[in-house]
């Protein structure tokens, strides 16, 4: 009886050894393109790529420039309806920003924040600061802080179609603010 498990044992473990002596001394093939995309057949011919890119996670991320550039001044309209996609929700986020005056604003400052909103369209608590540009002082973190505050909740309650209301409820919005305005130099004319 014990020849015939030691039997049993010995024909199932000696294909499974050859088979990984085989792949061992094999060698790797690599692919021209890493991560390359076949095509998605069907009436859609062209590569299955989606437009977010990647890594892409749970988080809306979205940047808020104080003088936006002229190709994307179209995306800081306030859209005249209801927010019904992810593009409404950012382009009313950043008709929302109003920076802090001139005269306390330093050039270059960024301040990224990160919320979440419930299904109303309001605030489940206050943002949280997650950047602030390195060596900014206080008083000017402060400054930007309570900005970035009177312009989101000027905003708030947003106004949320049924279906992406019940999408966007509790995820995370993360925005980087971005005060890219030429400010005047203490002591110098224009």
């Amino acid at each position: 009886m014990w020849r015939c498990i030691l039997v049993l044992l010995l024909m199932t473990a000696l294909p499974v050894s050859a088979d990984a002596r085989r792949r061992h001394f094999e060698p790797i093939q690599f692919e021209p393109i890493p991560f390359s995309y076949e095509p998605c057949g069907g009436p859609f011919q062209g590569p299955c790529i989606t437009e977010i890119p990647f890594p892409f996670g749970e988080t809306l991320q979205v940047t808020v420039e104080t003088v936006p550039s002229q190709a994307d001044s179209a995306k800081y309209q306030k859209p005249d309806h209801d927010l019904d996609t992810i593009g409404d929700l950012m382009a009313e986020l950043r008709s929302c920003w109003s920076p802090p005056s001139v005269d306390s604003a330093r050039e270059g400052m960024q301040m990224s924040v990160r919320f979440s909103l419930n299904r109303s369209g309001s605030l489940i608590g206050p943002p949280r600061l997650t950047f602030a540009t390195a060596g900014a002082p206080a008083d000017t973190r402060t400054t930007y802080l309570d900005a970035i505050n009177a312009s989101l909740n000027a905003c708030l309650p947003l106004r949320l179609t049924n279906g992406f209301a019940g999408a966007l409820a509790g995820r995370p919005i993360a925005i980087r603010y971005v005060d890219n305005r030429e400010l005047r130099k203490p002591g110098t004319q224009q």
